[in-house]
């Protein structure tokens, strides 16, 4: 128990610092560039991929109990609410926890296990300014334009399964799948991947820049990098969807 508290003190003291170098001038913005290019342009097929199946998975279950109900109208509606609301968010922010954090803690692991992050401190060089507060940052900002991948991706697949269906049209579907979708609905939850970005960016960082287990820690760092966002991830996100009802009540119409 005292080494749990411990390690939560030291996270909690890690988060802090990061807040605050990453407004800290001057900004490396040539690191945070190359960090959004890794994390950004390569996490985007995983997540359209799985956006489009899951589009296409959502639109077979939701048709198959709807129509009996004589809604089958209803599912292009539900798609995209269900898409935008909440199932873009989180799927886009486990996907990016598996992928990225644990590059993210495995990177930041071997460095610290082969002295790299020693060399740098020996140049004078904010180490953790350097290689934490870019990867953070990264993170935060990239999120939420992944997410929207995931989410018109999901519609591409829900429409591609509702054609095959019912030969729906494209401009049909557009039409009912945003009828009642308003903007209340849906920046909210877009913009709450900003902090499952700062909770990936953060956790894996922690693990990766803070361990000294030499190489024997890198897998380990990788592995607990991805199994503490992802789990962290799920509560905020429990946490955030009670908190956009109370501030947007009318999104929970």
């Amino acid at each position: 128990m005292k080494s749990f508290f411990e390690s939560v003190g030291r996270f909690a003291r890690f988060c802090g610092t990061v807040i605050l170098d990453v407004f800290r001038p001057p900004i490396e913005l040539e690191q945070l560039w190359w960090e959004i290019g890794q994390i950004g342009s390569r996490s985007l097929p995983l997540v359209a991929a799985a956006g489009l199946a899951s589009g296409v998975i959502m639109t077979l279950h939701s048709r198959t109990y709807l129509v009996r109900f004589g809604a089958a109208a209803m599912v292009p509606a539900v798609q995209s609410l269900g898409f935008f609301i909440e199932i873009g968010p989180l799927l886009t922010a486990l996907l990016v926890s598996g992928r990225v954090g644990a590059g993210i803690g495995a990177v930041l692991s071997n460095m610290r296990a082969t002295e790299q992050i020693d060399a740098i401190e020996s140049l004078s060089v904010d180490s953790f300014k350097f290689l934490v507060a870019p990867r953070v940052l990264a993170c935060v900002l990239v999120l939420p334009p992944l997410t929207l991948f995931t989410d018109f991706s999901g519609l591409l697949g829900g429409y591609l399964a509702e054609f095959a269906a019912s030969h729906m049209s494209g401009h049909l579907y557009i039409e009912r799948a945003f009828s009642d979708l308003r903007w209340e609905n849906f920046i909210p939850p877009t913009i709450k991947t900003s902090i499952f970005g700062f909770i990936i960016g953060t956790v894996s960082s922690f693990f990766g820049y803070t361990t000294n287990e030499g190489a024997d820690g890198v897998g380990r760092a990788a592995t607990n990098s991805v199994v503490i966002s992802s789990l962290l991830v799920i509560v905020a996100d429990i946490i955030l969807v009670r908190c956009i009802f109370l501030v947007f009540p009318e999104t929970a119409l």
